[in-house]
């Protein structure tokens, strides 16, 4: 009994040193450069607005001022993470001080822009690949479209649908699809056409119709190239949304809290919406890997 805990014991330590130790390590470095950073940067203002003119002052004084200024250039991490927990915890959770409240408004446009998103590139991806004349017209247009960026594209799109009528989530998740749809329409195209050719030939030797190869042949064989863009569409679409939250001055969101923070000098408060937003993108991504794996588990047994 005991030597099977010792094996185990060294198995995770081995384990910890393959996949953790990196990890750990980079994490400390990061977070030095952070301190280091923040020392740097506050120290002008700290000795221009808080030490003592006359400078009887040490460079312990110096440092703890830096790190622990109200409105800092570069806030230190320890302030980040109280104000993150700050905001979860010492507010209710449909007060907009509270992050939760910002990730919930935030996270419902994301969604749907992604839905949206997903549904209109393998709209697209079918419609490409089952056709020579939609190929050689749409695919550089999509392609193209990439190009503009979504910051000159939000406000004209918020302003079409704001005078359609559209308000709320509908203009941000459209900004959401805008970015989405892309990966998933040039993942999904090279996925239709990966069968080979014996395989797409025994499918016409069964006489099966257009629609029964997309459904038994290429949609199969396209789903190990559909999940990696799901991913990085729902990664866009976050981005999507937020900076869809920028240009209407929205008061809820995530982008609605940078820019308030970004408006009053609160860097700490943008840091820390900085913070949730990049929580929030790791758990949909974390999700659509999960997904990922229960299908492609399901799909791979007999």
């Amino acid at each position: 009994m005991a030597t099977m805990t010792e094996a185990v014991l060294k198995s995770r330590l081995a384990r910890f040193r393959q996949q953790g130790l990196p990890v750990t390590v980079m994490l400390f470095a990061v977070l030095l450069a952070w301190y280091v950073g923040a020392w740097v940067l506050n120290a002008p203002g700290a000795i221009e607005r808080v030490l003592p003119a006359d400078g009887a002052w040490t460079w312990q004084d110096l440092l703890a001022a830096t790190l622990a200024m109200e409105r800092p250039v570069l806030p230190a991490p320890h302030q980040v993470a109280l104000d993150f927990w700050s905001s979860l915890v010492d507010w209710p959770l449909d007060s907009p001080r509270n992050l939760l409240f910002h990730v919930a408004v935030t996270a419902e446009s994301t969604l749907w822009g992604f839905v949206m998103g997903t549904a209109l590139g393998l709209f697209l991806s079918v419609c490409i690949v089952h056709s020579r004349t939609l190929d050689r017209a749409l695919l550089p247009w999509i392609v193209a479209s990439q190009t503009v960026p979504v910051l000159a594209i939000a406000p004209i799109v918020l302003v079409i649908l704001g005078s359609l009528g559209f308000a709320g989530v509908a203009p941000k998740a459209v900004i959401a699809m805008y970015l989405c749809f892309f990966p998933v329409t040039v993942a999904m195209v090279q996925g239709l056409r990966s069968p080979q050719t014996i395989e797409t030939e025994m499918m016409h030797t069964y006489a099966a119709t257009r629609w029964q190869a997309l459904w038994l042949l290429r949609l199969p064989a396209a789903l190990p190239f559909l999940f990696p863009a799901l991913r990085v569409g729902i990664a866009a679409g976050l981005v999507g949304a937020m900076v869809a939250e920028l240009p209407t001055g929205a008061v809820a969101g995530l982008g609605a809290r940078l820019l308030t923070g970004s408006y009053y000098g609160n860097t700490i408060q943008i840091w820390s919406a900085l913070v949730m937003s990049a929580l929030l993108g790791l758990a949909l991504t974390s999700v659509v890997a999960l997904i990922e794996r229960l299908v492609l588990r399901h799909r791979s047994q007999p």
